[in-house]
């Protein structure tokens, strides 16, 4: 028997100056099956599929869940370094990343959402982290992405507890970067991207650089000044700062 056209391992889409990322398992809340870990891990590491992109997007099918996070049947006995790995990835790629929450979210894709730079949510979804009552301790980076991102209070709140926290409360507390009705999140994805588009490519990625590196209290990175004064002195700054007085 074939499989539904939206029942599969992540797509990559790349139009213009975005590349989404889709989990594509919307009958099963979009699970990310164990398989997946790879696949998106290629993704992330062919940056010749996506040449021209501005900014990376991940989204889900559908419109109820975002992502239910690893499969939970193989949890015990394939839940591994490499999701972990996948994660940091995310953490640290090069391009602005955004998480487009089409519904709501659990478990381990809490953290893929973490791992972007924003993340934006629509009305009538819910989060979920249900490690504490599986038994399970989350893996260290995770909680220090939960902690850096929510507060320590909050971070406890969510994993000690297991509580579900509704679309209001995830804007409150800072897991969401700004929450949508849902017919405005396409727009809004595009509207980000666009304006991503518009500054220099170079410096967006040495900026994100470098504000991660004050969030981990990375001392040596988070107090360099080479980006800085290299766009001092570049043409680019030149040329867009001499375009900027024609248009003045």
């Amino acid at each position: 028997m074939s499989r539904p056209a939206d029942d599969g391992p992540p797509t990559l889409e790349v139009a213009g100056a975005v590349a989404t990322i889709r989990l594509r398992r919307p009958a099963e809340h979009n699970r990310i099956d164990p398989d997946d870990v790879a696949v998106i891990r290629g993704y992330l590491d062919n940056g010749k599929l996506y040449p021209a992109a501005r900014a990376l997007v991940f989204t889900g099918t559908g419109d109820t869940t975002f992502s239910s996070g690893y499969t939970v049947d193989a949890i015990v006995g394939r839940l591994d370094r490499d999701f972990e790995e996948l994660l940091d990835a995310i953490e640290r790629f090069p391009l602005p990343t955004i998480c487009a929450l089409n519904g709501s979210v659990y478990g381990g894709a809490t953290d893929l959402a973490l791992c972007c730079d924003f993340r934006l949510g629509v009305r009538g979804s819910r989060m979920f982290m249900p490690a504490a009552r599986f038994g399970l301790h989350y893996y260290p980076g995770g909680l220090r992405r939960a902690v850096a991102a929510l507060g320590t209070t909050q971070a406890k709140r969510i994993f000690l507890t297991a509580q579900t926290i509704d679309a209001d409360e995830m804007l409150r507390i800072g897991f969401l970067t700004e929450l949508l009705d849902r017919r405005e999140l396409p727009g809004r994805v595009d509207a980000y991207v666009a304006a991503l588009a518009e500054c220099e490519p170079g410096v967006v990625q040495s900026m994100k650089r470098q504000i991660d590196a004050i969030a981990a209290g990375d001392r040596a990175n988070a107090e360099s000044r080479s980006a800085y004064e290299a766009s001092l002195g570049s043409d680019e700054l030149r040329r867009r700062l001499a375009r900027t007085g024609r248009q003045g």
